[in-house]
């Protein structure tokens, strides 16, 4: 039987902000396919609550914004380019606001929140639905573009890459080129070959990697597994924001309670009443997110508690349901008026700072393979992001690297002499219930061991038991046809993977990272973790 096979000018594998504005922009200049594995929507942009941090006010600098970010960086942000997603922020601002996004405005003039870390008040948003704004925004564009095919449940599995070719197998080459993916199309239970001749990884995040998370369920962290198994350099995976502040209630597991809470003058209680975050940082409240987690994290372990406050009824209700619409909307489902009542919080995994490693432009170590958004590093974040820079990155990256993807397909071809895909001598997985065990005691690994707070005894712990799930898991995949599940579940163990092995690489507490037994910052130890 023939295997499917399909050729556009650029594969765009994710429809988060990065994937969309990046197909965006390059429509105009050829034929483009964006893969998506779940329905288009869903993504963590969808429920990104904060918003897009820009210098929007003649009372700001662009000094300020990358004074901030590299504090927050604790010195592993890459300076340039720091100053290079920074300078282009308000342009990206005003092209969404251009092609119909509506931010929430106060006296003509665009509201601007404040977050964490943030010396000034620069953050655009739409209430507190900013990521939906924009993904909705970006995909009505996206849709009536003639030159835009979008498919949904469709599942990258592995990037195209010479190795398919039976080229440069035994070790990584600084010229290894992209030249599409294998993708499963679910409704059709087949593997198709998508060959391309620039491919934009834009597949977000890995939250699902642990327990707890504010992620959705795609975000299993499939784009980091393609490209390190496709031998890409990846970078910094030991550095895993927590947001300090997931609503912690059985009915609305993984909700976020936005860092703009805080920024609105929120406060964090104990389960004894007493406002702690005074004895941890004279920010308090506005401390950055790996200061406060930690603080929540102490407090739980230290108290037995299984929970801690966050306190915004002595705001004026009407102003707390203005500003916060959906989270006073959806904790008012279980029970709690965010208006009179103290709302229950944990902190929960939130963003992955490290990931495929790329210039400010989105180029990864690959030819023709391009990376954006949180899938990337780029040097931006360094060792904790700074709130709301997530959005600005995937938008400015998104923009740049379709600069670059446009001239890339200019001298291009596709490469005819790959292969379909070969699943001879497979049989349909027997039971979901292997598959989700792994799943589940993966999870509860890393969120047990490789968490807020790490040590050597940990990590050692973590690695023996992923190797074990890794062998289990590949041998089932050898041996069974390809299935969304499987496919994750082994996907998240080599992100696992990576994480563990970055974070026992790192000698030293920066950041997102903190190990006990290495519990100060060490200036040598101050460089990008490379794999």
């Amino acid at each position: 039987m023939a295997k499917t096979r399909h050729r556009v000018d650029f594969l765009v594998l994710g429809s988060g902000a990065a994937g969309l504005s990046f197909a965006l922009q390059v429509a105009d200049f050829g034929s483009v396919a964006v893969i998506t594995k779940d329905q288009a929507s869903e993504s963590n942009t969808q429920y990104a609550q904060g918003g897009i941090a820009a210098v929007m006010d003649a009372a700001d600098s662009f000094e300020n914004h990358v004074r901030d970010t590299l504090v927050a960086g604790v010195g592993l942000c890459d300076e340039d380019v720091v100053r290079t997603i920074v300078g282009d922020g308000p342009l990206e601002i005003k092209r969404l606001i251009d092609e119909g996004a509506v931010f929430s405005s106060k006296n003509g003039s665009l509201h601007l929140g404040r977050e964490g870390g943030h010396g000034e008040s620069r953050i655009v948003h739409a209430a507190d639905t900013t990521g939906e704004v924009v993904e909705e925004t970006l995909l009505d564009r996206v849709r009536k573009h003639p030159n835009i095919q979008m498919l949904e449940h469709c599942f990258a599995l592995e990037l195209i890459t010479d190795h398919h070719l039976g080229q440069h197998v035994s070790k990584v080459r600084p010229d290894i080129k992209c030249f599409g993916a294998y993708v499963y199309n679910e409704r059709a239970d087949a593997v198709e070959t998508w060959l391309a001749k620039t491919t934009m990884l834009a597949t977000g995040g890995a939250g699902q990697v642990y327990l707890h998370t504010t992620n959705p369920s795609v975000a299993t962290g499939d784009g980091v597994a393609m490209a390190y198994r496709a031998k890409a350099r990846v970078a910094n995976m030991e550095f895993v924001q927590f947001h300090p502040t997931s609503l912690f209630h059985e009915d609305a597991r993984s909700f976020l309670i936005s860092e703009a809470v805080r920024g609105e003058g929120a406060i964090l209680l104990n389960k004894a009443g007493d406002r702690f975050m005074v004895d941890y940082d004279p920010r308090q409240e506005l401390a950055p997110r790996d200061i406060v987690a930690r603080a929540i994290d102490n407090q739980l372990k230290t108290r037995g508690d299984s929970h801690v406050w966050l306190d915004i009824s002595h705001k004026p209700a009407q102003s707390v349901r203005d500003h916060f619409p959906r989270i006073y909307s959806r904790c008012l489902e279980v029970g709690i008026d965010i208006t009179k009542d103290k709302i229950p919080v944990v902190p929960a995994a939130h963003y992955m700072c490290g990931g495929v490693f790329t210039d400010v432009d989105g180029q990864t170590s690959i030819e023709h393979l391009l990376a954006c958004g949180e899938v990337a590093c780029t040097g931006l974040h360094g060792a904790n992001r700074l709130a709301s820079n997530s959005l600005l990155e995937a938008l400015v990256v998104g923009h740049r690297s379709a600069q670059r993807a446009i001239e890339l397909v200019k001298t291009s071809s596709w490469m005819e002499e790959v292969p379909d895909w070969d699943d001879g001598g497979t049989t349909h997985p027997a039971e979901w219930i292997l598959i989700s065990h792994n799943r589940d005691e993966l999870r509860r690994i890393m969120w047990d061991y490789v968490g807020i707070v790490r040590s050597k005894l940990r990590l050692e712990r973590a690695s023996r038991r992923i190797d074990l799930l890794y062998e289990e898991t590949e041998a089932f995949y050898r041996r069974s046809r390809v299935s969304v599940g499987l496919c994750e579940v082994r996907n998240m163990i080599a992100v696992a993977y990576l994480v563990i092995r970055s974070a026992s690489i790192r000698r030293e507490s920066r950041g997102l990272h903190y190990i006990t037994d290495f519990p100060d910052l060490v200036e040598n130890e101050r460089r990008m973790t490379l794999i």
